[in-house]
């Protein structure tokens, strides 16, 4: 399969759980993260600029969950301990990375940005075909929201060096698997940045016939 274009149509920036258990231990924030988390946070500022400078919607998810763990569900069944509560200090977005007044915000029950959420309603009326995927974890909630992407025919990117894994392992498997749905998946920041700087101007929610791609 030749690489697919980087971009194609209209782009949506989501940005995956960054939230401030990122900057915590495992056995305050529940989560094994792999080391890197600063360099994502500021990576993904970059990206977020460079979004909103280019008119590309910016769509920030959070996971939280109620107290008493009605909506785990087989969540805690892993490695994973119980995690972002609605209401600790962790469970709140990073506060470099919040939405901003053009922005969009989703709060998620579950890993996949998908699952249970208004994302695709959403999507259908921004036109957006290709995703761009910042945020953790890489074999976790960005890994299942590709595949969800990918089964509802989005293209869609995974920024590498804007995500973040549970061990660098798995880390490395996850994109390993993106790369083998859709060739062209893994990129860097540079490249989305200078993609998006490359796109026409178009106004939010309209939908153009003409099929604009960047490679």
């Amino acid at each position: 399969m030749a690489k697919q274009p980087m971009i194609v149509g209209r782009p949506a920036l989501i940005v995956i759980d960054i939230q401030q258990d990122g900057g915590m231990p495992t056995e305050v924030g529940g989560i094994p993260r792999m080391a890197g988390f600063e360099q994502v946070v500021a990576t993904t500022e970059r990206l977020v600029a460079s979004a909103r400078e280019s008119d590309v919607p910016v769509i920030f998810f959070q996971e939280a969950h109620r107290r008493n763990g009605v909506d785990f569900g087989r969540e805690l069944d892993g490695v994973e301990g119980p995690h972002c509560l609605e209401g600790e200090e962790g469970t709140a977005l990073w506060p470099t990375l919040l939405p901003g007044p053009d922005d969009y915000f989703i709060a998620k029950r579950r890993y996949s940005c998908f699952f249970g959420t208004e994302l695709p309603i959403l999507l259908k009326g921004l036109g957006v075909s290709t995703l761009v995927l910042t945020g953790g974890l890489t074999d976790v909630c960005v890994h299942y929201t590709f595949a969800d992407a990918h089964q509802h025919d989005y293209y869609t990117r995974v920024v590498e060096d804007a995500v973040l894994g549970s061990s660098e392992e798995r880390h490395r498997a996850s994109l390993d698997a993106m790369e083998y749905l859709q060739a062209g998946a893994r990129r860097w920041s540079d490249e989305i940045v200078s993609g998006f700087a490359a796109l026409e101007r178009t106004a939010p929610g309209s939908l153009s016939d003409e099929l604009i791609e960047v490679a």
